[in-house]
């Protein structure tokens, strides 16, 4: 099987990054560039880009990523095309990622640019983070196979893309997307055309909360990071958000956030009003038949409270902060 051809148009940051991660499975990988410069300026820049591709391979293996004798094959799986040879490069493209500037100037010239040259059947998706689909879709000229796919930094290493299509964009065209990032062990969710998607909705809360217990003087920077990494985070690494309301109960984030929107006289704690309806309607989760904001009726609950202890012990085990059986005891006898 021929594996799908990818052209980056953008040799920025996310394009090098998209170029390492599809050579890494396996791919030929072009890096188009935008922007039309001196044919000695565009040699510099292929130079520079083949280069963090290069270092990145590198130090990934460096890490006990993969062998270092593969690096050699995964980078010449990687070529550049100059602004004079994109229209070519495009042409032979089987999926495209536009990785340019955040302005809809340079979206829009740079979508009219692809659109002249790429196959009717190739997909064409954006990397913006800050752009909806529904907004970029009328630059394409075939929107059907336009969509939006927000990788998250380093774009080589975090296994999630949120793709994001507009109500025009074929089914089909989402079911490759999704096979091919798959094919390279990314880990594809789907969100509607909505300022934010999933994780940076996630992330702005996190973060901008993270700055006001500082600025309140609850916590310090260091306490708060370690909250963060040791429990908060950690959690979260093994369980997903609507996996642990509704394995602990709805009924806890009810009251939670009843007591706390109080407490603080802040509404921004207060729940949605589907935590209400689910309340309402007696749909609490684990407890009430597996219904609470997912169905999880289909789970055997002991079986899954075993698979996630074993997911978190073992990324305890990974951090070096497994209990240890007597810890207590062995740091008494090491004082002495």
């Amino acid at each position: 099987m021929t594996l799908p051809v990818i052209g980056a148009l953008g040799a920025g940051r996310m394009g090098r990054g998209i170029a390492h991660a599809f050579a890494f499975g396996g791919h030929e990988v072009v890096l188009i560039d935008a922007k039309p410069r001196p044919a000695e300026a565009a040699r510099a820049l292929e130079r520079e880009a083949l280069a963090e591709v290069d270092q990145s391979l590198a130090m990934l293996a460096a890490l006990g990523g993969f062998d270092d004798a593969l690096r050699p094959g995964m980078l010449s799986r990687v070529r550049f095309a100059s602004r004079d040879d994109a229209p070519a490069a495009l042409a032979a493209s089987d999926i495209v990622f536009e990785g340019v500037p955040e302005t809809l100037e340079a979206k829009r010239e740079a979508f009219a640019f692809a659109s002249e040259h790429v196959r009717p059947d190739a997909i064409v998706a954006s990397t913006t983070s800050t752009m909806l689909s529904t907004e970029l879709a009328g630059f394409v000229r075939h929107p059907e196979r336009f969509l939006n796919a927000h990788w998250l930094n380093p774009a080589y290493l975090v296994p999630l893309v949120e793709l994001s299509p507009h109500p025009g964009t074929a089914p089909d065209a989402l079911a490759r997307m999704k096979a091919a990032l798959e094919g390279i062990g990314k880990k594809p969710v789907v969100c509607a055309a909505a300022p934010g998607y999933i994780v940076p909705r996630f992330q702005s809360l996190v973060m901008n909360e993270a700055a006001r217990m500082i600025e309140q003087g609850i916590a310090t920077p260091e306490d708060i990071d370690a909250a963060v990494r040791y429990g908060f985070g950690f959690r979260y690494a093994t369980m997903g958000v609507v996996e642990f309301i509704d394995f602990g109960g709805l009924d806890i984030l009810y009251h939670a956030s009843r007591y706390l929107a109080r407490a603080t006289g802040d509404e921004r704690y207060a729940a949605p009003a589907i935590v209400d309806s689910r309340m309402a309607e007696g749909r609490l989760g684990l407890r009430t038949g597996g219904r609470g904001l997912a169905d999880h009726s289909h789970i055997d609950p002991q079986a899954w409270r075993r698979q996630v202890l074993a997911r978190q012990l073992d990324l305890l085990r990974h951090l070096g902060l497994a209990p240890a059986p007597d810890a207590a005891m062995k740091g008494r006898h090491d004082q002495r």
